[in-house]
């Protein structure tokens, strides 16, 4: 595995057919266009993909996927996690395998009285049957969705543990604070924020980038920020980033994200999710559309996408 991508990584949602199958064939062009237009990395099977909803064998003929249509896997990160301690590490040694950069790794999410205790056991027996000191992990810290917060203690006896095999971790939970602090006191971690709302922040304070669902179709947005990180010109770039973001905060993931991707594209089947998680309603769709066209940035990701 390589070093793990820098900047803007979008986190893919899944297409799924009508049967509630995974599209490879649309997600690699989704993931060649993200490329081209922005992104400099990727993170499929994350929480915008679906990934605890899709089975493991469906997670596999992603991950297949992506290595077998000429996705260059050095700017791919692949979730890897599942409560099942098998599963888990099945999916993980196959990510390895892949030649992608990184595994982000989420906790099991069920038992949630395990403790730091618990969940470094977990992770201990993943590293442990994955057996490849190659092996990247990225710690998922989304504790609002998995109810399994990725402590500092955690991180450290993780890092002490399994030293360059702990490579990064991503602050889900969406505030600055936690990201700030993780990048100040960890520095041999590659840190990324869950939103691009902080973007330039991280960036500026030595933090790797972000991932975010959003980027699916900001990452026209997101691309010069990155690329002009250190000059005046990206503060403003990042406000307009940070309002097109800020409306979807207000949305569910993914959603939302999917709701704009089958306008944008004219696309049905990007409406698509997989059970327990609903499409947006029409009128919340309109909704969503309308105060997206009401920002002068969205004008910027039109253009990209009428471009494709």
């Amino acid at each position: 595995m390589t070093d793990l991508p820098r900047g803007v990584l979008a986190a893919l949602v899944t297409p799924l057919t009508d049967a509630l199958e995974p599209d490879t064939a649309a997600l690699v062009a989704h993931s060649r266009w993200l490329l081209g237009h922005g992104c400099t990395g990727l993170v499929a099977l994350a929480t915008a993909g679906e990934a605890n909803s899709l089975s493991l064998a469906q997670r596999l003929r992603i991950v297949d996927a992506a290595a077998n249509n000429g996705l260059p896997m050095a700017q791919m990160i692949i979730g890897g996690g599942s409560c099942a301690l098998d599963e888990a590490a099945t999916l993980t040694k196959a990510i390895a395998a892949s030649g992608a950069a990184g595994v982000l790794l989420l906790p099991p999410f069920y038992y949630r009285d395990a403790g730091e205790a618990g969940l470094f056991r977990f992770y201990a027996k993943v590293i442990e049957r994955v057996a490849d000191p190659g092996l990247r992990i990225v710690l998922h810290h989304r504790p609002q969705a998995s109810g399994a917060p990725i402590t500092e203690a955690l991180i450290r006896q993780l890092k002490e543990a399994f030293g360059a095999i702990i490579a990064g971790v991503q602050n889900g939970a969406g505030d600055w604070a936690t990201t700030a602090a993780l990048i100040r006191d960890f520095p041999a971690l590659a840190v990324f924020s869950g939103t691009e709302r902080f973007l330039l922040a991280a960036l500026r304070a030595g933090g790797q980038g972000c991932i975010s669902a959003t980027l699916n179709f900001t990452a026209p947005l997101a691309g010069p920020i990155y690329r002009q990180w250190q000059g005046t010109a990206a503060v403003a770039l990042q406000e307009e980033l940070s309002a097109v973001r800020q409306v979807f905060d207000e949305f569910p993931t993914p959603a939302a994200q999917k709701e704009i991707l089958a306008r944008l594209t004219g696309h049905r089947g990007w409406r698509n999710l997989l059970p327990p998680l609903l499409p947006l309603a029409a009128a919340r769709g309109d909704e969503l559309a309308q105060q997206l066209v009401a920002l002068p940035a969205w004008r910027t990701v039109l253009a990209a996408i009428g471009a494709a």
